[in-house]
């Protein structure tokens, strides 16, 4: 009799606290929701980020608000989102610094298999090499020249050691038989903001981050990473018409603490999926050079493994020491 008691009651509290749960997930959101973008504002990350913000606000009722925690290479904000409680109230814009620090550093404050729950991609957009407009050169051949006349004297910019800017930099350099110079920022808005004063001469940076710089004439545009010319800039040729077989793309896109139920990340990624989709979306990353881009949580995880060993292959390759 006591163990029949004992059973139904067991039983009683676990259909009461799985009806708890089923009801916080089926009423979600009832609060603002929390987008970390672990960058400074200004840059691409922080842009894409507010815009997607605005357009997935509305669909699912709440307001997304968007804490800036840059530095040390997007380790601060990463590990801040990744440690946060996994409720769906607490998400964190990742891109290609996110597969490149777990490429590069032997040691992360955070598991990028254990701690995250991936929802989709924003957008794609390739690099481009852009310089102060004083340097006295207007192609990528004329840079690699340049390069190879004054080694080691030409300074570039970057978001910060590990990062992708440093990466793509890096193995822009070893394809070109150059040798340049690091300076690394908390990201890349101060380092474009340096490039345009003139304390580094060159930054390789997402087209984004540094269009409309150069259509105002701060910087000038020497090539795009792309295999072919980007649309939104036909003007500005790729670095393969430079000489140099280079091809890199950054992304984009969203993640979550590690144990947010099923329910909410799918919840989100079907907003994701029809955010990148409307207009006003496609018109905003249209005009800052990005690319909409659909994936399915499982896809977008897929994606983001397969990068992490693609970065750690070109880290090989490039012979950079792990940190």
């Amino acid at each position: 009799m006591t163990t029949r008691i004992l059973g139904t009651a067991a039983f009683l509290l676990f259909g009461a606290v799985g009806t708890c749960a089923f009801g916080q997930t089926a009423t979600y959101p009832v609060k603002p929701i929390r987008l970390v973008v672990p960058f400074a504002p200004g840059a691409s990350n922080d842009t894409l980020s507010r815009a997607t913000g605005l357009v997935m606000g509305p669909m699912l009722g709440q307001l997304f608000v968007i804490d800036n925690r840059p530095g040390a290479g997007a380790m601060i904000g990463t590990e801040y989102a990744a440690r946060s409680e996994p409720d769906g109230y607490t998400l964190l814009t990742i891109q290609t610094s996110f597969t490149t620090n777990a490429a590069v550093r032997a040691k992360l404050p955070y598991d990028v298999n254990r701690d995250f729950a991936y929802i989709g991609m924003m957008a794609k957009s390739p690099m481009i090499v852009v310089v102060h407009p004083s340097m006295p050169i207007k192609t990528v051949k004329e840079l690699v020249a340049l390069a190879r006349k004054r080694p080691g004297e030409l300074n570039y910019g970057s978001s910060g050691t590990g990062g992708s800017n440093h990466l793509t930099t890096e193995l822009f350099a070893k394809l070109a038989g150059i040798k340049i110079t690091h300076v690394p920022y908390k990201s890349i808005g101060p380092a474009l903001t340096e490039l345009i004063g003139g304390q580094v001469q060159m930054v390789i940076t997402t087209l984004p981050s540094a269009l409309v710089q150069v259509k105002a004439g701060r910087l000038k545009a020497l090539g795009i990473a792309g295999a072919q010319r980007s649309s939104f800039a036909p003007e500005i040729p790729t670095i393969m018409e430079g000489g140099v077989p280079y091809v890199s793309e950054q992304f984009w896109g969203i993640a979550a603490p590690g144990k947010t139920p099923p329910e909410i990340i799918n919840r989100l990624s079907e907003s994701l999926r029809k955010a990148v989709q409307t207009p006003q979306l496609k018109e905003q990353f249209a005009r800052e050079g990005g690319e909409p881009v659909l994936m399915t949580p499982d896809e977008f995880a897929k994606f983001v493994l397969a990068d992490i060993s693609r970065w750690k292959q070109i880290v090989k390759d490039i012979g950079m020491q792990l940190e």
